[in-house]
Formats: structure tokens, C-alpha cells, sequence
């Protein structure tokens, strides 16, 4: 008996303890800190099905206009960690329609697909059975899936590798190029100008006149990656790449002023061939420019053939594979590898063959923009920066403005601490270092600031900034409201 009841004491009635009540209590521990159903009150909130990394890069924009959201996650365990983490989620598998129910979707100001393909296609049939006019988003991998996500009932599908790879390819600096438009702020153009080859080279923004002759206002120019605001004094380089906002008609006639692209375009090189790859070379080639790819794995030479003028296969750090590609003939070189290290060792192999050269490069994580900066990339572009500014843009029902790693157009209301004031005694630049593009309501909005333009509570600023600069500014003057 008394060694029956020591076994029973350290061996079945701690298995049963545990078994039976310590696991539900932990599990019911779980299920509280990550909830199945989100309270009834809840509207205008963003459903998002998965916390990648285009997610976790817009639920911080999200979180800076004040927009809540909830992540969908069906492991409860994960949901949990997430919470713990400082995220909104919700437990419940995606594709059951009791989970949208469950997330008030039908309310909801938006829902973004961002699994797998088929996932996406399972993803928006379920919803639309439950709410078929909530707006719904699904990013694809293929352009193939874009038709079927859309049957499916997504009202917009973003292949963004195909996006990301047209987007590097449009910071081409062609000698003697036409203005690059880039986004919409109603009837007002935002651009860019390749200065590389232009009679503009050499002179300060005050001498050019651009203003007094073409009526395009000159917000900034792009430099390694830096976006310098446009100060009268500043004098124009040749590696520069001039932001530029007026009409239609205005950048026609500055295109005039600057003349047609030159006879000769040297080729761009293109590092990688995957899809970002192949997608620059696509939209290089519908520009007329001639592509050259060089690409490691022959898996993807036919593919690539179809949309390059030569192919070079062979790893891209050997010197011979980038002289036969036409590295030391070329204007441009787009770096599309999917790693950022590999990019920052190339750019700097590629600076140092070719000082002169302008290298445009995509990455992957934020945190290696300064190292791909100095390592001589002149532009950047992210994966995640370019799907969340898409996501963001819809949500505000305008086109996307994509200027660049780190910097966004965005508008902010004129707090009340600056109403009546002019912008030069408000030191917008001066405090905070935004850029103010234009100021005004809707599609009323005047490009033709000065420092004596009066800032009237309320009104829309333009703005071209950093997350860092924006909060700045609302620290130091408030928002709207105040």
C-alpha cells in the first residue's frame, strides 16, 4: 500500500493535475490574450491576414494616422506571442468565413490578402461570401494570379516584384531624358529629371528659372540617396536627379526646354534575372533602352532572353562576366539580387569598377539602407516600402508617389499653432527638415510657395519627408485639432 500510494503521489495525480487542469487554464490563458472575436463596437478598422513584413511595415504607418487593425493569425500559441509582442491579433483560421464575422470585416475599412497565391484566391472567394463590398487588397507573386484574384472578387492586385522591378527601372538616368512621372496630386504632376547630360548641369536653381519659364516648381534633388531640399543657391550636378511638381502642360514644356533624348543610349546592366530582374528589363526595353542581364543560374537564360537584348550567365563578382555584359560601356546598373548583402558587396564592386556609373539597387531590409548608401547605390527601393505606400495610397483613394527609400509625400492639415503665419516664420524646413511641395484643399493646390504664402488653419500641406520628420512635426506644432 505504501508504495502503490507513492507512485500514485508523484506519478498519476500530478499527469492528471496537469492533464486535466494546469493545460485547459493555460490554453484558456492563451485564448484571453489573443481573443477569437473582436467586440462589437469595432468599424473602420484594417483586416490584414498575415504579419509579414509589407505588414508589419504598414501597421506602423497604421498606427500613425490613428487607423486600429487586427492581424489574423490561427495558431493561438503565435497570436498570443504577437500580442505579447504589441500587435492586434486574432485568432482564426483564414479561410473560414466565421473568422471575418468574428473580425467585423463587413465594417471593416479594408482587408489585405497578403498569403501565398492560392491562399489570396481562397482568401477573397470567403470574404466576398460574407462581405462583398468591403474593399479587399491581395498582393501576388505572379502576374498570372492578378486575373484570378480578381475573379475572385479583389479589387485591387498588386504584383509588387513586377511593381518593384518597373519602379528601379524608372530611376534610370538616360542622358537627355524626358521628365519621369512618378504620381498624382489631382491635377498636378510629381516627377523626376535625370540631370545627366542636361544644360541645367552646373548651374544653381536660381539661374535655371525653371519656375519663370515652364511654370514647374523644383521641390528637391536626389543625391546618394539623399533627397536635398531645393535652396535657391544650390548648384545643379550631374549625378542629380531633380524632383519636380506641376502640370501636364508645364513638364511638357520644360521636356522642350531640356530637348530629345540623345541618339546613342548606352545599355543598362542588369544584375539578377529573376522576376524584379526581368521586370526592369521589360520596362527598359518599352523605353527603348538596351538591356543587358547578367544572371548566375542558367534555369532562367530562356526567360530572361525574351526580355533582354544579351544575357551574360556566370556570377556577377567576376570581373570577365561584367566586362562581356558591357559594364564599362554602361549609363546605368540596376542590382535586383533578392539579398541585401549580396547588393551591397556588388554596388561596391560596381562603384569601384565604375565611379561614374548610377547604380540603382532594390533591398529587402530597411535597416540596410545606410550600408547600401555608402557603398555607392545612388537609388533604393524596398520590397516592403513600395507595398505599403500601394496599401496606403488606396486606403486615401489617390495614386501612389513613390520618391524613394525612406521619404514620402504625404499631407498633413495646418495646425492651429501656425494659422496666420507665413511659411517662412513658421520654419517648417528649419525645425523639422520637411520639404513643402505645394498647400491648398483638394484640387485646389498652389505650387508657387513662397516664404510670405500664409498658412491658414486647416489647410492641406504637401509635404516630402521622413516618418521621423512627420512626427517631428507634429511634436513641435501640434496637429490640426490643436
Amino acid at each position: 500500500m505504501l508504495l502503490t500510494g507513492v507512485v500514485l503521489l508523484l506519478t498519476v495525480l500530478p499527469f492528471m493535475f496537469i492533464r486535466y487542469f494546469y493545460a485547459p487554464w493555460v490554453e484558456a490563458q492563451i485564448h484571453l490574450r489573443a481573443p477569437r472575436e473582436l467586440p462589437p463596437e469595432t468599424k473602420g478598422h484594417v483586416v490584414i491576414t498575415s504579419l509579414d513584413d509589407i505588414a508589419r511595415g504598414f501597421v506602423a504607418r497604421l498606427d500613425v494616422h490613428g487607423i486600429p487593425y487586427v492581424v489574423l493569425e490561427p495558431d493561438p500559441a503565435k497570436a498570443a506571442q504577437l500580442v505579447g509582442e504589441g500587435f492586434r491579433v486574432m485568432s482564426g483560421d483564414v479561410d473560414n468565413v466565421q473568422t471575418y464575422r468574428a473580425a467585423r470585416a463587413e465594417v471593416a475599412q479594408l482587408v489585405v490578402s497578403n498569403l501565398g497565391d492560392a491562399e489570396n484566391t481562397n482568401v477573397a472567394l470567403t470574404v466576398r461570401e460574407h462581405c462583398p463590398k468591403v474593399p479587399l487588397v491581395g498582393i501576388v507573386e505572379d502576374r498570372d494570379a492578378v486575373d484570378i484574384l480578381g475573379l475572385a472578387g479583389a479589387d485591387l492586385v498588386l504584383p509588387l516584384k513586377h511593381k518593384l522591378g518597373a519602379h528601379l527601372a524608372a530611376r534610370v538616368a538616360v542622358g537627355g531624358s524626358r521628365t519621369n512621372q512618378i504620381g498624382t496630386l489631382g491635377a498636378l504632376r510629381v516627377a523626376e529629371l535625370a540631370l545627366h547630360g542636361t544644360e541645367l548641369v552646373g548651374k544653381t536653381i536660381r539661374e535655371t528659372n525653371l519656375r519663370k519659364h515652364t511654370g514647374v516648381n523644383l521641390v528637391g534633388t536626389w543625391q546618394r540617396g539623399r533627397l536635398l531640399p531645393a535652396r535657391p543657391d544650390a548648384v545643379l550636378a550631374d549625378e542629380h536627379i531633380a524632383v519636380l511638381v506641376g502640370r501636364e502642360e508645364q513638364l511638357a514644356t520644360l521636356d522642350a526646354l531640356v530637348g530629345e533624348p540623345t541618339a546613342e543610349i548606352a545599355p543598362v546592366v542588369v544584375i539578377g534575372g529573376g522576376k524584379v530582374g526581368r521586370a526592369a528589363a521589360r520596362a527598359l526595353k518599352a523605353r527603348g533602352i538596351p538591356v543587358n542581364v547578367v544572371e548566375r543560374s542558367k534555369v532562367y537564360q530562356g526567360r530572361v532572353e525574351e526580355v533582354a537584348d544579351r544575357v551574360v550567365i556566370g556570377d556577377a563578382a567576376d570581373l570577365h562576366v561584367l566586362e562581356e555584359a558591357g559594364l564599362m560601356e554602361a549609363s546605368n546598373v540596376i542590382l535586383s539580387a533578392n539579398d541585401d548583402a549580396t547588393n551591397i558587396y556588388l554596388a561596391v564592386y560596381c562603384r569601384k569598377l565604375r565611379p561614374d556609373v548610377h547604380i540603382v539597387s532594390r533591398i529587402t531590409h530597411e535597416r540596410n539602407i545606410e550600408s547600401i548608401h555608402r557603398a555607392g547605390a545612388d537609388f533604393v527601393l524596398s520590397y516592403t516600402t513600395l507595398g505599403v505606400r500601394y496599401l496606403l495610397s488606396f486606403m486615401q483613394s489617390r495614386e501612389p508617389v513613390i520618391l524613394g527609400e525612406g521619404v514620402d509625400l504625404d499631407i498633413l492639415h495646418v495646425p492651429r499653432s501656425l494659422a496666420g503665419k507665413t511659411l517662412g516664420e513658421s520654419g517648417i524646413g528649419r525645425e523639422t527638415g520637411l520639404i513643402v511641395v505645394a498647400m491648398g484643399s483638394g484640387a485646389e493646390l498652389d505650387t508657387e510657395l513662397r516664404s510670405t504664402s500664409v498658412l491658414e488653419a486647416g489647410a492641406e500641406l504637401v509635404v516630402v519627408g521622413s516618418a521621423e520628420q512627420r512626427s517631428a512635426f507634429k511634436s513641435r506644432y501640434g496637429d490640426a485639432n490643436h
